[in-house]
């Protein structure tokens, strides 16, 4: 993992500027990388990562609410039948036509169910979003000891939101940025340090 100090800025112009500012202090081509951040909850979720999209008893999503669904139209299908006729025929028919009527239900309730984030989800979703700003995004790929230097010329080139973080720096660019991580603000990783 790779020491990385970041601060946003309004503008592109404003970001170029400032990584003029680090050239000119001995900062490298490679170790500095600028792009824009989308403002708050406009950054994409895959589905993979939704709290909904987890397995549930090793079966997924609306298949289990189908599969329930199915059960229950059967039983409840055969049972209506079986009350008016004996014959075996139209018991199965009915299990059939029960089975698919409450598949679909099933299927369609547990889809609606699993799509709804908790509160806790919810919540928590807003709070993480409100912590990181929208702009353009200066990063500089720093060691233990030019981290503050970075972070001086970032500041006094006007960057709001000075952070630090680690991550991987690939062919001059920081590869596994996600904007939905909570920035850690340089002011306070100084004071945890002193």
């Amino acid at each position: 993992m790779s020491f990385i100090v970041a601060g946003r800025f309004a503008t592109f112009p404003a970001a170029e500027a400032a990584a003029q500012q680090l050239f000119n202090r001995g900062f490298v081509e490679e170790d500095v990388n600028l792009f824009f951040v989308n403002p708050r909850g406009q950054h994409a979720r895959k589905t993979s990562e939704h709290p909904s999209a987890a397995v549930l008893h090793g079966i997924k999503g609306p298949s289990r609410g189908a599969t329930i669904g199915a059960v229950a139209g059967a039983i409840v299908g055969v049972a209506i039948l079986m009350s008016i006729t004996t014959s075996l025929v139209i018991a199965v028919i009915a299990a059939g036509v029960g089975a698919y009527i409450g598949s679909m239900i099933g299927a369609t309730l547990h889809d609606r169910a699993s799509t709804v984030p908790s509160l806790h989800d919810s919540v928590a979703h807003a709070i993480h979003h409100e912590l990181g700003d929208s702009g353009v995004l200066v990063a500089v790929h720093v060691s233990p000891e030019n981290q503050l230097e970075a972070a001086t010329v970032l500041r006094e080139a006007g960057g709001m939101a000075i952070e630090r973080a680690t991550g991987r720096w690939q062919q001059g660019r920081w590869s596994d940025f996600d904007p939905n991580r909570t920035p850690t603000p340089m002011a306070e990783m100084n004071q945890r340090e002193a």
